[in-house]
């Protein structure tokens, strides 16, 4: 039992430390996109439904000597796909979408590592229930889990800290690779197959009804994980701690139930579970009137746990016998890659905004109802009750984010709307475009308005003193990030923009919704692609001023303000050029990281921090550090009387491509 434990533990700590590893390593490729987390999760979850399907074919089969050493010979094969670097894509998947390629790329990598070691606690659990009468093989499936969270914790804080990424995919291989070893000898060693008993049919075939349980619970389960972790992840960055967070708490009620009965008390977690449904309801219609978003996260994450123990701890009071755990485990894993399919690729076909929170709130609701249903008729009109408070507050937020809008898009990088205000007062009709929950853009239409730069963008704004200050001449300008293309406001005869935009429903609205593009003299192109990217592969461009603007969203492209970076950008400038890097955030303060970057590669910096005209609603509150090789342009007199010192962040590390840590520079309060 003890050499089994440890086997399952093993496999376990490795399935799990290789998911925030793999995510990371090709999150700058598809524009630090929260999406990405996402799709991976689908694809781990596929993967471990294969591998349970693996395991419980070869445990039906336990006699077969040719399955057996087809077993052993997938580990080793498996010796051939290391390192788990991803280099290249399906073949022929380029042009589809993010997801896809996403799916692509991690079948290449990890797809048969992952698989074989996800079937290996259900298979040694078989193995252990074949062999011993005694016992609950299910408490493997605790030890499992703990060795799951165990892998979890150790990467924020342990692991990712110290170790450059690429080094991480690395030692994840070498012990792979002394995993596989380990297991094939102790697969080869096995010379007893399975008692009869044990692959008999002695216990009764769940019915559909019974496996249709299994499979709704786990699906729930699933569906809450991938929705909230999408939820917090719109306030917060998409890095490895907020993937970790959700995913530890979704593996600790696996833990906690299957471990023993007295952790799971039904009735409680039935109370517990509404009243958990009822708050998360009121804090989503209270959203904007919530001072910061600390309380937010905690309220979401506490909502998941109990969520997640009343689907797993339900699970736990109907699961079969041991000897039908591989059926047990085939439609948990079934129904936890539907659930999380649903959220990660059904939805954003499906839905225009983000709208599974909402909808998951409504489905939990009724699971509640559902499961207390004979229980008595309180805990039914209890259920019930919460079942109505979700569905209105589905139709409130529903109606709320489409008030207004005349454009709505949604795709894998998010929800983009245009809203328009004041339609009935010409002189105050004004469009915004909103991707997420951030503004990206702002115009007001009325004819000696329209050309106006606004928002970030206003003529005080570090952006608009730089353009102004170099009016004099033709300016050569490439931009990352478009929005509505406010800053092209600033384009005369003989100047040229070039724009860098991941997201074609942001090219789509500006061009069709706004019309500073039109309405410019400048010559303007907008190339879609990650920034990064397409400027490493434009290696003969070069610019007076290369803007960069895309961190002004929570959920900011981590790639895109590395030293690696902005040693790019700077590689891009003309002689005398200036990266005008927008830092404003809500939580997160990017200038002190800037400011290091730029002392460790010699640069010049200017932080210009613009507090808007109050009264103004054309102008906002922005922070911007203007960067240079030569002194001179930023001491042209706009720029200098406006330059403040540049923050400095207390112990802040420089941000590498191997190196980041978004915890030094969060701030839970509004305002960054």
């Amino acid at each position: 039992m003890a050499l089994t434990a440890v086997t399952v533990f093993l496999s376990a700590f490795l399935l799990f430390l290789v998911q925030p590893i793999i995510a990371k390593l090709i999150l700058p490729r598809f524009g630090g996109s929260v999406a990405v987390w996402a799709t991976c999760l689908v694809f781990f979850q596929a993967a471990l439904l294969l591998g349970y399907a693996f395991a419980h074919h070869l445990v039906r089969h336990d006699r077969s000597r040719a399955l057996k050493y087809t077993h052993v010979a997938l580990l080793l094969g498996s010796l051939a796909l290391l390192p788990i670097v991803p280099v290249t894509a399906w073949p022929g998947l380029e042009s589809t979408g993010p997801g896809l390629q996403i799916l692509g790329l991690l079948l290449l990598t990890i797809g048969m590592p992952f698989t074989l070691l996800a079937m290996t606690s259900p298979l040694l659990q078989a193995w252990r229930a074949g062999a011993s009468s005694q016992g609950n093989p299910y408490r493997l499936f605790a030890v499992s889990n703990a060795a799951s969270l165990a892998a979890l914790l150790a990467y924020p804080w342990l692991i990712e800290p110290w170790l450059p990424t690429a080094t991480q995919g690395g030692v994840w291989s070498a012990a792979y690779a002394a995993y596989v070893l380990a297991l094939c000898a102790i697969s080869l060693r096995r010379r007893s197959p399975l008692a009869a008993s044990a692959v008999a049919d002695d216990a009764p075939v769940p019915g559909w009804p019974r496996t249709l349980s299994w499979f709704a619970l786990a699906a729930l389960g699933s569906y809450a994980l991938v929705a909230l972790t999408n939820h917090l992840t719109q306030n917060i960055p998409s890095f490895p701690m907020m993937w970790v967070l959700p995913l530890v708490i979704y593996l600790l009620s696996f833990t906690l139930c299957f471990d023993a009965e007295r952790w799971y008390p039904p009735r409680a977690f039935r109370g517990a579970t509404l009243l958990a449904l009822a708050v998360m309801c009121g804090v989503l219609l209270q959203e904007r009137q919530l001072d910061g978003i600390g309380w937010h996260i905690l309220t979401f994450l506490l909502g998941l746990f109990i969520v997640c123990m009343f689907c797993h701890g339900e699970l736990a009071r109907i699961r079969p016998a041991p000897t039908r755990l591989t059926h047990f485990y085939l439609a948990v894993s079934a129904g936890g890659v539907v659930g999380g399919a649903v959220v990660a690729l059904g939805a954003p076909a499906l839905l225009k905004g983000y709208f599974e929170v909402e909808l998951g709130l409504v489905l939990m609701a009724a699971a509640v109802l559902w499961r207390s249903w004979g229980q008595g008729r309180w805990w039914a009109a209890a259920a019930g009750l919460v079942l109505l408070g979700s569905l209105g507050t589905a139709t409130l937020r529903v109606k709320e984010a489409l008030n207004e809008v005349s454009f709505i898009s949604r795709n894998f990088y998010g929800v983009v709307r245009v809203r328009e205000y004041g339609r009935d007062n010409p002189e105050a009709h004004e469009r915004v475009l909103i991707h997420g929950s951030i503004m990206h853009g702002q115009q007001f239409l009325a004819p000696h308005f329209r050309k106006r730069p606004t928002s970030y963008y206003s003529p005080n704004s570090g952006v608009g003193r730089l353009f102004r200050a170099l009016a004099d001449r033709p300016l050569e300008v490439g931009a990352v990030g478009l929005g509505a293309g406010t800053i092209v406001a600033y384009g005369k005869q003989g100047d040229h923009y070039r724009f860098y935009e991941i997201d074609e429903a942001i090219v789509s609205a500006a061009h069709q919704h706004f019309s500073f593009i039109a309405d410019s003299p400048a010559t303007v192109d907008v190339a879609v692609g990650d920034g990064r990217l397409l400027l490493q592969a434009e290696g003969q461009r070069r610019f007076d001023v290369l803007v960069v603007d895309a961190f002004s969203g929570d959920s900011i492209p981590v790639h895109l303000l590395t030293r690696e970076a902005v040693e790019l950008y700077r590689q891009r400038l003309k002689p005398g050029g200036v990266i005008a890097l927008h830092v404003s955030n809500t939580h997160l303060a990017l200038a002190p990281v800037v400011g290091r970057i730029a002392a460790e590669l010699g640069l010049q910096a200017a932080f210009i921090a613009d507090p808007g005209v109050e009264g103004d609603p054309s102008t906002s509150v922005s922070d911007w550090v203007l960067l240079a090789d030569e002194r001179s342009v930023l001491d042209l007199p706009l720029i200098r009387e406006a330059t403040t010192p540049l923050p400095q962040g207390e112990g802040t590390r420089t941000w590498t491509d191997d190196y980041s840590n978004i915890l030094q520079v969060l701030s839970f309060s509004r305002g960054g």
